[in-house]
């Protein structure tokens, strides 16, 4: 992409096209082709299978490249296929607007220069979710979405659910799995998790209940996001963020990396403190199989080190599992009774701890909160002090 170039030599070059998913939206579809042609002639319309006048009213658009479904796939369909037409004809960027009404193309000026401010990016438009005709179940959703793109990728956006985009064509990934509404959430996720910059710039919007058609289904398409996510974050969990925590750690060196950004990193006393006590606690408590998944959500949520609880967590590590559940055992035994006289030996079974599961449990949650409390001030002491006496030697 030549930077010497105006914004509207660049709409009208092979480096930027538009795509235009449409289903079903007559009622606004030509004001939006009419106000995007203002811009730029690179134009791909998908149409996914309208069954009103869609067709009639491209008929009007001859000149422009247009994709017909032969019936609904969905609007990550559309996508794909737009994608694939634009990578066909070496677009570098497209930009994606739905048929809807919903936005401005007068805002995709502000898409270019922003690329060319920051190069091979993924720009997501920034609705403004607070204002008047906004649909609460839009809000909800798209809140709902922000935290789980956050927890999956470390990523905070404002907005993760619009459809005005500009994508890098040649850098998103390739393969997708999804062809609904949630092809959206998969193909920003997955190119974070590719290293590309995902980013939010904003726009203007305009919900007009008299003409906006929306064709998100709640139960539906709520549940195949849930599903989705659910995949994500395992795949996050166990292979994304172990991956991007090794991978960094090599590139720094081990050594430098602990002393950075696990001991000197920006986080206060206090704070890596608290994220040594949650591994600690998390590390001992009952939740076994998903103590990661649970350590990473409080890590989010609570905003600690998910480096340094991570690595408290591993207190539970097999050759010290023994003595945790004979300790939450005995803990528990001054709180419920117990079945049977309990030995720290070869005599202590599984059927034991079966047998006193409701003691095991109340012990372990009680011991793990005294062991991760304890735990905890003592490192806040520790740190304090190490910090203590690196300021006096500068």
């Amino acid at each position: 992409m030549n930077p010497t170039l105006s914004q509207q030599e660049l709409l009208n070059s092979t480096h930027f096209c538009v795509i235009v998913p449409t289903y079903n939206n007559h009622k606004t579809l030509k004001r939006v082709l009419d106000s995007i042609l203002d811009f730029t002639q690179n134009i791909i319309i998908v149409n996914d299978g309208s069954t009103d006048d869609t067709r009639e009213i491209l008929k009007g658009y001859s000149h422009l490249i247009q994709i017909h479904h032969p019936k609904n796939s969905g609007k990550g369909m559309a996508l794909r296929n737009g994608f694939k037409k634009a990578i066909e004809l070496n677009f570098e960027y497209a930009i994606t607007i739905d048929s809807d009404g919903q936005h401005f193309p007068s805002d995709i000026p502000n898409f270019i220069a922003e690329i060319q401010r920051e190069p091979n990016s993924l720009l997501i438009g920034s609705r403004n979710m607070a204002q008047e005709n906004v649909p609460k179940k839009s809000s909800f959703g798209n809140k709902f979405s922000n935290f789980w793109f956050k927890f999956e990728t470390g990523i905070k956006l404002s907005d993760t659910q619009s459809g005005f985009r500009l994508y890098p064509l040649k850098l998103i990934p390739k393969l997708f799995y999804t062809n609904k509404f949630e092809f959206e959430i998969e193909v920003i996720v997955r190119s974070a998790w590719k290293g590309i910059v995902v980013k939010n710039i904003p726009i203007q919007i305009l919900y007009d209940p008299a003409e906006r058609v929306s064709h998100f289904r709640p139960f539906k398409d709520f549940t195949r996001i849930s599903i989705l996510n659910t995949v994500l974050v395992i795949n996050a969990i166990f292979y994304i963020k172990p991956r991007d925590f090794f991978r960094k750690a090599k590139k720094k060196g081990f050594k430098k990396f602990f002393l950075e950004d696990i001991l000197e990193s920006n986080d206060s006393n206090f704070n890596k403190a608290s994220a040594i006590a949650l591994g600690i606690f998390i590390g001992m408590s009952p939740f076994w199989g998903l103590q990661t998944v649970l350590l990473l959500f409080f890590a989010t949520i609570l905003k600690l080190n998910k480096v340094i609880a991570y690595l408290s967590s591993n207190v539970s590590f097999p050759p010290f599992i023994p003595f945790i559940i004979y300790g939450s055992l005995k803990m528990g035994s001054y709180f419920v009774p117990t079945e049977g006289t309990l030995v720290l030996d070869s005599s202590l079974t599984f059927d034991d701890i079966q047998k006193n599961a409701t003691q095991y449990i109340v012990g372990s949650l009680i011991l793990a909160s005294v062991c991760a409390l304890t735990v905890g001030l003592l490192s806040y002491l520790l740190l304090s002090l190490f910090s203590s006496s690196k300021n006096k030697k500068i």
